[in-house]
């Protein structure tokens, strides 16, 4: 009985916590604003799960992982350049990765979903959840932007 408890309410904490984490990016001020009707017409559902309530894509699945051409990757929800293909690294983690972000591209706050503080970016112009931003990346910044390539696309410079 009392593991049934401890597993019922770790559940419920988990999903109120993922239920406040949707909610951030919603009640914050973007310049580009969107219903929830609107989103989800826009976006897929996957897309919509990962940038609006912050979920993650499957390792390996995004085919933006291998892109290595000259280029711009842009936010899926407003279109704002974030990423140049310059800065871009393979991490070997699944996800595409980044050393740097454009200027004044990007938002971050703490991510305390997995009982650890991570740093999760998103768009500084709608709010879109793009993945997060570690410690272990190469030089000159030392830092990975591991990115949703759903939250990407990409166009050729």
């Amino acid at each position: 009985m009392l593991r049934r408890h401890f597993l019922q309410s770790t559940a419920a904490i988990l999903g109120l916590g993922a239920v406040a984490r949707a909610g951030d990016a919603a009640e914050s001020n973007f310049e580009v604003t969107r219903s929830e009707a609107e989103w989800k017409e826009m976006l897929n559902s996957q897309e919509y799960r990962v940038m609006r309530e912050e979920g993650t894509e499957r390792a390996y699945s995004s085919p933006l992982n291998d892109e290595t051409r000259d280029g711009m990757f842009h936010c899926k929800g407003c279109d704002l350049a974030l990423y140049a293909s310059e800065h871009k690294y393979d991490s070997g983690t699944g996800w595409p990765s980044f050393w740097q972000a454009q200027d004044n591209a990007i938002g971050t706050k703490p991510d305390r979903s997995l009982f650890i503080t991570r740093t999760e970016c998103h768009c500084r112009r709608c709010g879109s959840h793009l993945g997060h931003i570690f410690d272990d990346g190469p030089q000159p910044t030392g830092k990975r932007h591991c990115i949703n390539g759903v939250s990407l696309t990409f166009r050729l410079a």
